[in-house]
């Protein structure tokens, strides 16, 4: 099997996540090509052929450009998988290269197994096994569900594309979001509220929690969609990223988007009445318990020392 993998670069610089596509070669065992619109002095390391377009000439974003390069590298590869990153970049241009090509595609991969591909389904509470029937399928990986074992290592051999950036679409550049709420990058001690706290009324005893323990408190994505805390509060690959000293999850599935956002802590704690939740693989410590009993009574026991 041949993958073409389709790598990232933002401001000349190799988005790390690029290797994710690399990992996820290897999971299935192939043969891998990559594409990269980017920089020749920030490569990726991966022995393999690099097709390269420079950005100066391409544009950082020009999806019409970009489609073009990609299915000149499809025409001569002939590649049975096409892999891009569940990212913006990945979600404008993946279905862009499978409706030219005439291909499936099968988005927010998690997990693989042989030609069969595993992803989320009722937002990430289930799973389903997925296997296309066209002869090329386009893929889009999810945020941090492969990764490579070790520093990645290798050295292209690069062949250079010429790009044209006389397009309609003129990218002016990238803006920074306002700055807001609390950054929970910086907290040693972070308690996460779930769906599993039942209702916004309880997110009361999570702050309080956060608050006995010197900590700031976070919420998962159907938290924050819920409306019941802010997205400043949100972790995961939609919210922040975080690797305090201490991390607390309650009533937390453990869906992949959370994972990814928290799963650098140093120490995890995870309160669920679920004992085969999705979080114990990453958990130092599973309390399997009703968080609406055991929180209240592990606050009151740290006031009271």
């Amino acid at each position: 099997m041949k993958t073409l993998l389709v790598a990232e670069s933002r401001q000349n610089k190799l988005l790390s996540g690029s290797y994710e596509t690399v990992a996820f070669a290897r999971r299935m065992d192939a043969e891998a090509v990559m594409f990269l619109v980017g920089s020749e002095s920030d490569l990726p390391k991966f022995d393999g052929r690099l097709y390269l377009v420079e950005s100066s000439a391409a544009g950082e974003y020009n999806p019409e450009e970009h489609l073009r390069l990609l299915l000149e590298v499809v025409a001569k590869e002939s590649p049975e998988l096409i892999v891009f990153l569940h990212s913006s970049y990945g979600w404008d241009l993946a279905p862009r290269v499978a409706l030219a090509l005439q291909a499936s595609q099968i988005s927010e991969v998690i997990d693989c197994d042989g030609g069969e591909m595993v992803v989320p389904v009722c937002n990430a509470k289930l799973q389903r096994v997925v296997a296309a029937r066209s002869a090329m399928t386009v893929v889009t990986l999810q945020t941090g569900a492969f990764s490579l074992e070790g520093v990645p290592s290798g050295s292209p051999t690069v062949e250079k594309l010429s790009g044209e950036n006389d397009t309609k679409i003129r990218f002016i550049g990238y803006e920074e979001a306002e700055a807001g709420g609390v950054d929970l990058s910086k907290a040693g001690v972070i308690v996460s509220a779930g769906r599993g706290i039942g209702k916004p009324e309880n997110l009361a005893m999570i702050e309080a929690l956060a608050k006995a323990l010197g900590g700031e408190y976070g919420a998962s994505r159907p938290v924050v969609d819920s409306g019941w805390a802010e997205h400043s509060r949100q972790v995961g690959s939609t919210g922040q990223t975080v690797a305090p000293k201490l991390y607390l999850a309650c009533g937390i599935s453990g869906a992949i988007q959370h994972l990814t956002g928290m799963k650098k802590s140093e120490f995890i704690v995870a309160i669920n009445t679920d004992r085969d939740a999705p979080i114990r693989e990453v958990a130092d410590v599973l309390v399997v318990a009703d968080l609406k009993q055991f929180v209240p009574a592990l606050t009151a026991s740290l006031e009271n020392r």
